[in-house]
C-alpha cells in the first residue's frame, strides 16, 4: 500500500540530502557562492582562496596599505585553520607594465596569509592581483590604482 507524501516532508528529505552530499563524494554542496575578488566557493577539491583584505590604492615604489590578507576557505565557506601552506602573489591585471615586489610568498597561518610589502613599480589604474596556492587553483582581487609621484593616477603609455 502506498501513501502519499506531503510537500513538507518531500522539501525536509530534499534538504537533509544536499546537506549530506546526496550528490556524490566532491560535489559541491548547494549553489555556488560569490566571494569577494572574485573566487567562488566549490570550486576545488581543497577548497578555495578569497581575498579577506583586498589591496588599496597606493603611490608608485609604497607599500601597499594595510596588509593584503588571503584565506583558504573550505567549500562550506569556513576558514581552513589547519591550512598552513604557501600562497604566491602575482599581477593580474597591469595597465602600466610595472612590477610586483616586495615579499610575493608566504605561508599562511591557520589559514591566512598575509602580504604586507607589497609594492607596485609604476603607476596606473586597473591593477589586480592573483593570488593562488596548489589545490587551490587563484583568487582575482578588486581592481585598485597605483599614483604617481604627485599622487595622480599616470595614464597608460
Amino acid at each position: 500500500m502506498t501513501r502519499r507524501m506531503r510537500t513538507g516532508t518531500v522539501v525536509l528529505i530534499a534538504a537533509l540530502c544536499a546537506a549530506s552530499a546526496c550528490a556524490g563524494p566532491g560535489a559541491p554542496i548547494g549553489p555556488r557562492i560569490p566571494r569577494e575578488g572574485g573566487g567562488s566557493l566549490g570550486g576545488s577539491a581543497a577548497g578555495v582562496l578569497a581575498f579577506l583584505v583586498q589591496p588599496r590604492d597606493v603611490a608608485a615604489g609604497s607599500p601597499i596599505g594595510e596588509e593584503v590578507k588571503v584565506e583558504a576557505l573550505d567549500t562550506l565557506g569556513n576558514v581552513l585553520t589547519a591550512f598552513s601552506g604557501t600562497v604566491g602573489m602575482t599581477l593580474g591585471s597591469n595597465p602600466s607594465n610595472g612590477t610586483l615586489s616586495g615579499t610575493t610568498s608566504v605561508a599562511a597561518s591557520s589559514g591566512v596569509a598575509f602580504f604586507d610589502t607589497l609594492v607596485i613599480s609604476k603607476a596606473g589604474s586597473g591593477y589586480t592581483l592573483v593570488a593562488s596556492a596548489p589545490g587551490f587553483g587563484s583568487v582575482v582581487s578588486a581592481p585598485f590604482t597605483v599614483s604617481g609621484a604627485s599622487g595622480a593616477a599616470a595614464g597608460t603609455p
